[in-house]
């Protein structure tokens, strides 16, 4: 129970083990004890697609007085991902933009001609800098029933920009402003957000809307900022709408990218594969002579039965105080006598919990599994002489937290009854007695867990158990 806790505290804190085979090494002067650190998911990938720039605020815009003026645009860029739910992109922006000022009906400004019209386009070129934030994995609905094909991504950054913007006018088209980049005045900033679609572990494909904010007020063809085209509109800065659409291609030998991991999934499965290599690693000089994770030097009873819970002193827990500890108390939380397995003599089950049901109690499952875990194995094999010394006959209850649907769950909750029962019976259970019962989302241990959203992730897993009941 202890070494559990210590391993979830850790993978709360530490968000590298829900990513890499953890590596722990100690040595003693017996042995020396290495974990793999191969990483288990792909980081890098690379990204491009094409899409339709739009000016939205400048003097000179793409869509002006029902007139549309479409440009093109490219992207590439390399990236990186930091975590599951934060990266880098080093991305390449290539387009051009066109835009226009068509005042037909109206009067023009007064430092303008009448029926003034005027059409602009840039060719731009762009290497920025760009953060990008998995909010789905950021915000991860917890079902998982899904199997994580979509996603949400936000994006925001900063870079370099050199572009060349001419300006059409009745007088012809002309050049207006040449711009290069790697100087204080060519920087610029994007940002926006994108939706991705898993098509398969190595291409997803992306449909992004950014905005692109140059800073400048020439950027249009609008000419110096004093012209009679950029005093349109005073103290405008040029900025468009960018919407693309575009592929990514995972990269690396593994089978799955770090963007796609459920995070919370991924460190439940870690830990009883933590669990067992800690357990196997010498960490009591002293030793620990009853094998219950507390050393000797600090255990104030040195011989714990084998499968009992213990406290932070060595000693095994009775929850209900009855002098039986948990590990052979029928009634766990209900005190009785020495001589009736700690379940009081004249139990009518007017609100208590039956002896039958407490046999089992900590049962207890991963989210979306039906893996009976190894900490549950002792457990089990008490319940294997518990049914075997008694005439009854027993169902084996399955149930779920309230994830999911209800179909989902009926089906994940048979599962787990069935498997506990065929590891009862394959263990030395009269298969005679037993039955199993999947009762899905609807047998809570607590009720109030509904929607799961309203309880920790305890009482949740409290919830996916399997118990038994007589028949």
């Amino acid at each position: 129970m202890k070494s559990k806790l210590t391993i979830l505290s850790l993978a709360l804190v530490c968000p590298a083990v829900m990513f890499s085979q953890v590596t722990q090494t100690t040595t003693s002067s017996a042995e020396t004890t290495t974990m793999d650190t191969t990483p288990s998911y792909n980081s890098w990938s690379i990204s491009f697609g094409g899409g339709i720039p739009l000016m939205q605020n400048a003097d000179l815009r793409s869509i002006q007085n029902g007139n549309t003026l479409v440009g093109y645009s490219a992207y590439f860029s390399i990236d990186k991902a930091l975590s599951h739910t934060f990266g880098l992109k080093l991305q390449y922006d290539r387009g051009e933009t066109r835009q226009g000022y068509f005042n037909t009906k109206d009067a023009a400004p007064a430092n303008a001609a009448a029926n003034l019209q005027v059409a602009g386009r840039t060719q731009y070129d762009g290497i920025s800098l760009i953060g990008d934030i998995n909010l789905s994995n950021l915000l991860r609905r917890v079902d998982r029933k899904s199997d994580f094909r979509w996603a949400i991504h936000g994006y925001a950054g900063a870079g370099v920009l050199a572009y060349r913007a001419y300006q059409k006018d009745e007088f012809g088209q002309r050049l207006m402003t040449e711009k290069k980049p790697f100087k204080f005045n060519s920087l610029f900033g994007q940002a926006g957000a994108g939706l991705k679609y898993k098509i398969s572990n190595r291409v997803d494909i992306e449909g992004r809307l950014m905005y692109v904010i140059t800073g400048d007020d020439e950027f249009d063809g609008g000419g110096d900022q004093y012209s009679a085209v950029n005093r349109i509109s005073s103290h405008t800065t040029d900025n468009f709408f960018n919407a693309t659409l575009g592929l990514t291609v995972n990269l690396g030998k593994n089978a799955n990218h770090i963007m796609w991991v459920d995070p919370l999934k991924d460190i439940y499965n870690k830990i009883d594969e933590l669990e067992t290599k800690v357990d196997n690693i010498q960490l009591c000089k002293s030793g620990d002579a009853d094998n219950d994770g507390v050393c000797d030097d600090w255990d104030r009873q040195l011989d714990t039965p084998a499968g009992a819970r213990v406290d932070g002193s060595g000693v095994a827990l009775d929850v209900d105080m009855d002098g039986v500890i948990d590990l052979y108390d029928k009634c766990v939380t209900v005190p009785g006598p020495v001589e009736n397995n700690g379940c009081p003599l004249n139990n009518t089950n007017n609100g208590a919990v039956s002896a039958d049901e407490t046999v089992m109690n900590g049962i207890e499952f991963d989210l979306n599994s039906d893996r009976i875990l190894p900490s549950n194995n002792s457990i089990l094999n008490s319940a294997v002489s518990y049914i075997n010394s008694t005439n009854g006959s027993y169902v084996v209850v399955g149930a779920t937290d309230t994830r999911g649907t209800e179909s989902y769950n009926q089906a994940l909750s048979q599962r787990r009854a069935d498997n506990v029962k065929q590891y009862l019976i394959s263990n030395g259970a009269n298969s005679s007695k037993l039955e199993a019962q999947g009762n899905g989302k609807f047998d809570l241990k607590y009720p109030e867990c509904n929607p799961a959203s309203k309880c920790p992730e305890w009482k949740n897993r409290a919830n996916r158990r399997v118990y038994f009941k007589a028949k």
